[in-house]
């Protein structure tokens, strides 16, 4: 074996070109520096982004494409000048592994929103050059501002998914107060996202309603997930005798759909919070202007809310419903969320397949 072979000692699946198909691939990660954290990935949960950069759908693809954005691991090392970290730690990474750490947004803890961009964890340009590439590898090497302190009692399998569908949503709900005991939310779309937010809303005391346009969610949904009530969108009826009763709304759904029966769901000067990717927003602006109503979206969060989102899981015992699975597995998980067919979050079991 050659010096440079050697080096590539991060074992990963990647994908090679718009197929998106993963396979097998060996890379080297940069040296550990002053402020970084070594960490052994244990578990990697699988999200959309990652269908949406090995498949090349925004057509900016840097292949070999190593996705996953949802990291969680144990501190193998440390740099000399580490101070949040120790060797054993139970850590987590998201969305994003650097920032410019000096712009307006830097400075609030807000580096997702960075004026000269946020680094994103994988597919993306880091300040050195390389291509960033994400969790399903067997380690990675991150600055400790980016790292979040998943507490030992919290199973890392769950905190996964923590790190992206959980702040998209915890993110929004919190910044539009939607933690207030005794308000009503309805939760539109009942996937990575929805059964996250559907799980915050009772946690924070609210009237849950899941709105769906799958009839064979309904069980789930009341029982499994404590919604409090559901409704079908399809069903006028239903849908008309909920007007003006909520306070909020998330809406989860990727797929096209109308907004203007949602936004007549609202109470007046109610908030909708728009955390799923159709491809176009069409509303009546009476919607908007006669009911008081705001509109907004939200991606993933900072790090200072990030860390909250995660001790206030771990407070409060809310983890996400996920199916662990082995590497091997991981074009048939693309797959099957493609199709909706997980419940709701695959988290993909690295240190015991990935060899």
């Amino acid at each position: 074996m050659s010096a440079e072979e050697a080096n590539k000692d991060c074992l990963a699946w990647a994908a090679r070109d718009s197929s998106g198909v993963l396979s097998p691939y060996k890379f080297s990660r940069r040296a550990l520096g002053n402020d970084d954290v070594h960490i052994k990935i244990t578990h990697c949960g699988v999200c959309y982004a990652d269908v949406v950069w090995t498949r090349n759908k925004h057509g900016d693809s840097k292949y070999p494409v190593v996705p996953g954005h949802e990291i969680a691991g144990v501190v193998e090392k440390v740099g000399s000048s580490v101070q949040r970290f120790k060797v054993g730690d139970h850590v987590g990474v998201g969305t994003y592994v650097n920032s410019c750490r000096d712009c307006e947004y830097c400075n609030d803890r807000q580096e997702v929103h960075c004026v000269k961009g946020a680094v994103y964890t994988f597919n993306g340009v880091d300040v050195d050059g390389t291509i960033t590439k994400g969790g399903y590898s067997s380690y990675i090497v991150v600055h400790e501002r980016y790292c979040y302190v998943i507490p030992k009692n919290y199973p890392l399998a769950s905190a996964a998914p923590l790190l992206c569908a959980g702040i998209t949503v915890y993110s929004p709900m919190m910044r539009h107060k939607m933690n207030q005991p005794g308000k009503s939310l309805a939760v539109i779309g009942l996937g990575g996202l929805g059964h996250m937010a559907v799980k915050f809303g009772k946690a924070f005391g609210l009237n849950v309603t899941v709105i769906s346009t799958s009839v064979s969610k309904k069980e789930e949904a009341l029982s499994v997930l404590g919604a409090d009530k559901f409704v079908v969108s399809t069903d006028k009826e239903q849908m008309a005798a909920l007007a003006k009763s909520f306070d909020f709304i998330i809406d989860a759904a990727s797929g096209d759909h109308p907004f203007d029966p949602y936004m007549a769901l609202l109470k007046i000067s109610g908030a909708m919070v728009l955390v799923g990717f159709p491809s176009e927003v069409k509303f009546s602006p009476a919607n908007l202007i006669l009911g008081m109503r705001t509109i907004s979206g939200s991606v993933t969060g900072g790090t200072k809310e990030t860390q909250e989102m995660i001790d206030f899981c771990a407070a409060n015992g809310i983890h996400p419903s996920i199916e662990v699975v082995p590497i091997e597995y991981a074009n048939q998980a693309l797959e099957r969320m493609i199709n909706r067919d997980v419940k709701y979050r695959f988290v993909i079991d690295i240190q015991n397949s990935l060899k």
